[in-house]
């Protein structure tokens, strides 16, 4: 395999580890869920808002990596794949990946990388955001996606696979725009190898960002589609989401239908439900796992 591979998986995964706990509030947010009940009685006592809150999304220890199997696994792909494309399309249309001079092709590329990417991201969103929306404590990813196989196939594990290539798409286009942008405008000959290094985490992070900006609103609606479930589906590990614990529904929405539905019942507000979270989150996230490409890019291409 290719540096760029293994640079863009090593720091998919590393990201994964270090965002999930906040990736886990976003999503329970995203799907307008709360914790159940139990969690809070078990802590006894009076609390303040805050540690309820807190208490609401991190009831054990376990929570914190609630839902990480597939994306560790599937992330450190995903990244692998998002990198080679990028650097490949970027190359087909005549630009240096490593230092490029036209953003509008580093949009492109990166647009390009999204939609290739979309052949894991799919199945491993779906994955995660049921994990981290279920109410019983034993589910896990392989559990939900043995679940979700045996009773839907392969049509299931990609349910909500439109949305989430048009939200890959655009974000992965603002990702490496943002990111080139920004390094391309503090750069400076002078620059140590440790100030080079902050660039690059400032960079990262602001990339980070602008991404999740720019679609935060199809995310929401990606996460809503996905935490539905088939009614051929039963079993106490797809259930969790407020969303779905609706009476009298008897198959699942469309994505329109779903985006209609939310802004019904809960108004414009409900699409940047989670924003601030996620914006901390994908800051640190994206500071991290640039720093780690650009550092295991540097490695494998030594000599």
């Amino acid at each position: 395999m290719s540096a760029d591979f293994w640079a863009g998986y090593v720091s998919g995964a590393v990201g994964i580890l270090i965002g999930n706990p906040l990736d886990l509030v976003k999503t329970r947010l995203q799907a307008g869920q709360t914790a159940p009940a139990p969690a809070l009685l078990a802590t006894g006592g009076a609390t303040t808002p805050t540690q309820r809150s807190f208490k609401q999304h991190f009831d054990r220890a376990g929570t914190l990596v609630r839902g990480s199997t597939a994306p560790i696994l599937g992330y450190g792909a995903l990244n692998a794949l998002l990198f080679m494309t990028y650097n490949r399309t970027l190359s087909l249309l005549n630009d240096n990946p490593a230092q490029p001079a036209s953003l509008a092709k580093v949009w492109c590329a990166g647009a390009a990388g999204g939609l290739a990417s979309f052949i894991v991201s799919a199945p491993t969103e779906l994955i995660k955001c049921r994990a981290q929306v279920a109410t019983d404590r034993h589910a896990s990813s392989w559990r939900i996606a043995r679940d979700v196989w045996k009773a839907e196939g392969i049509r299931g594990m990609y349910y909500g696979g439109g949305i989430t290539s048009l939200r890959d798409a655009v974000g992965y286009g603002f990702y490496f725009w943002s990111y080139e942008w920004s390094k391309q405008s503090l750069a400076s000959p002078d620059d140590t190898n440790s100030q080079t290094a902050m660039k690059v985490l400032f960079c990262g992070g602001l990339a980070g960002i602008v991404t999740w900006a720019s679609i935060f609103p199809l995310d929401v609606i990606k996460t809503r589609v996905q935490v539905q479930v088939s009614p051929s589906t039963s079993g106490s590990v797809e259930e969790g989401s407020a969303l779905l614990q609706q009476p009298g529904r008897h198959k699942r929405l469309g994505t329109l239908a779903v985006a209609q539905e939310a802004y019904r019942s809960e108004g414009a507000a409900v699409f940047f439900r989670g924003l601030g979270i996620c914006s901390i989150r994908a800051f640190v996230v994206n500071a991290v796992q640039w720093a780690v490409y650009e550092w295991v890019m540097q490695i494998l291409q030594e000599p």
